[in-house]
């Protein structure tokens, strides 16, 4: 009995019972092309799932949020020098202390080393999905309206993100 992955038994299969799979022409050709119809149909389903969440998704979205940066962040104010590990470990703190009952605006004046986000409590206002770069969009626009993110690390810094609209 042959003990392969689940697509070497098809494999075989459809080889006519060939002899061995790594070495019998039959597979290198024949078998191959099987796997290219089922790579093509889980890539079609891909898709299909990625259409589905597009439309059903809406154009715009509101939210806030905290952004605690490091030494290495892209466009940080002079005065920030922690490392990336200490940024991850301050958004994990604010992050508990909202999960706990604290004030997202109040965290947000506490939090955020974003320039302005203090006085206009993180708010982003609304956006669209491409505006804004790819993790952070992904983690707002899969949140409800209220929802509060995980911490959500881009080249800016680590992000806490509430949905408001």
């Amino acid at each position: 009995m042959i003990t392969r992955p689940r697509i070497g038994w098809l494999a075989l299969l459809l080889c006519g019972g060939c002899g061995s799979l790594a070495t019998t022409p039959s597979w290198v050709g024949g078998g191959m092309a099987v796997i290219g119809p089922l790579e093509r149909e889980r890539e079609e389903a891909e898709a299909e799932e990625e259409r589905v969440r597009m439309a059903s998704e809406p154009d715009e979205i509101g939210a806030r949020h905290i952004l605690v940066m490091h030494a290495g962040s892209q466009a940080k104010p002079e005065e920030v020098s922690r490392t990336k590990e200490e940024a991850r470990a301050r958004a994990a703190e604010a992050l508990r202390k909202i999960r706990e009952g604290a004030d997202f605006t109040e965290m947000v004046r506490q939090y955020s080393d974003e320039p302005g986000a203090a006085e206009r409590g993180g708010d982003l206002g609304m956006f669209r999905r491409e505006v804004m770069v790819k993790n952070f969009s992904d983690a707002a626009f899969g949140l409800k309206v209220g929802e509060v993110s995980e911490v959500v690390e881009t080249a800016y810094g680590f992000h806490i993100i509430k949905r408001t609209r």
